[in-house]
């Protein structure tokens, strides 16, 4: 960077700091909704997950890296706004067919995030916003896709000499990544280290927001050949749900993480819990485990830890 370009730069937009992107994820019945904010400035992203933790329609919230992640009631409830204390919160999560509007409201600074920061980010559709700034109580309303959240579960791609599944699903993953399949999160997951592992045991599971059934089954075909394509072992696994929470295979995650399964088991389990089996070489059995622990990938890692039910009751502090 030379002089001049240091002695003035020009900012179009001073105040704004547009979000990456906005995900809703919904369940079947759109009684619970996962909000995802992918940010451009995490402190300020901080300060949202402190703040908004507090509103009632907010069960859960907790960040992955620069994805801050609020777990829902769907409906509207009324904020009670107080500076420094409760400044910014989301008012309303409605799910009407395709489509989700979500309503924010914050003071301040805040009410900067809840209106320009947020209706700017990639893939709105569209947006209704106050203005804000300075000591004014703002409020902002963005629509953005419905989506279903799909995991797929990956593990066995690498050789004695050469590849790491991680790496592997990862980049597939983010050649992927567009709008009507956004990639959400990946995990690595400790498994139960059987004599057939390669070195450390360990699968991969990744989540994706789809907008429609069209939308997954292009990404499911698409990676099932890409992983045909460059994975380095004929036993990998590779399976596939659509579901908001996984919570039918937590059972069989948990005997993955501290006993051997056998390769019957994992595809009756798959059977039973509408898991779609795409690749059925031994690595099905870790690809199956890996799905319930999409957006833990903190928890994932650590040998043995038994994941838990979801809470589905407001957390008194939020985090």
């Amino acid at each position: 960077m030379d002089n001049r370009n240091i002695e003035e730069i020009t900012l179009d937009d001073p105040y704004t700091v547009p979000y990456k992107g906005i995900y809703a994820i919904c369940d079947a019945a759109n009684e619970y909704a996962e909000i995802i904010e992918h940010s451009n400035c995490y402190s300020g992203a901080a300060w949202s997950l402190y703040h908004y933790a507090k509103a009632p329609l907010v069960l859960k919230a907790r960040s992955t890296g620069n994805m801050i992640r609020y777990f829902m009631k769907t409906g509207t409830s009324n904020l009670e706004l107080k500076a420094s204390v409760a400044a910014a919160g989301i008012e309303s999560v409605i799910v009407q067919g395709d489509e989700v509007e979500i309503t924010y409201a914050g003071l301040g600074g805040g009410g900067v995030g809840a209106t320009r920061c947020r209706a700017f980010a990639d893939g709105v559709l569209r947006y209704n916003i106050s203005e804000s700034g300075g000591e004014k109580c703002a409020k902002g309303t963005i629509v953005v896709p419905r989506r279903d959240r799909v995991l797929i579960g990956i593990d066995d791609t690498d050789s004695k000499e050469i590849g790491a599944t991680w790496t592997l699903t990862h980049n597939i993953a983010k050649e992927l990544d567009c709008q009507e399949a956004v990639y959400l999160s990946h995990a690595l997951v400790q498994l139960f280290p059987v004599p057939e592992k390669t070195q450390n045991c360990m699968s991969t599971v990744l989540e994706f927001g789809c907008v429609d059934e069209k939308a997954k089954s292009r990404l499911t075909n698409a990676f099932k050949k890409a992983l045909e394509k460059y994975s380095a072992s004929a036993q990998t696994g590779m399976v596939v749900l659509s579901d908001f929470y996984a919570k039918g295979l937590y059972e069989y995650s948990n005997r993955g993480r501290t006993e051997r399964i056998l390769k019957a088991e994992a595809l009756q389990c798959a059977r039973e819990n509408g898991v779609e089996v795409l690749l059925d070489g031994n690595g099905v059995i870790g690809a199956l485990a890996s799905l319930p622990w999409f957006g833990r990938p903190e928890e994932s890692i650590i040998p043995g830890t038994q994941i838990k039910p979801l809470e589905m009751e407001k957390i008194k502090s939020g985090i």
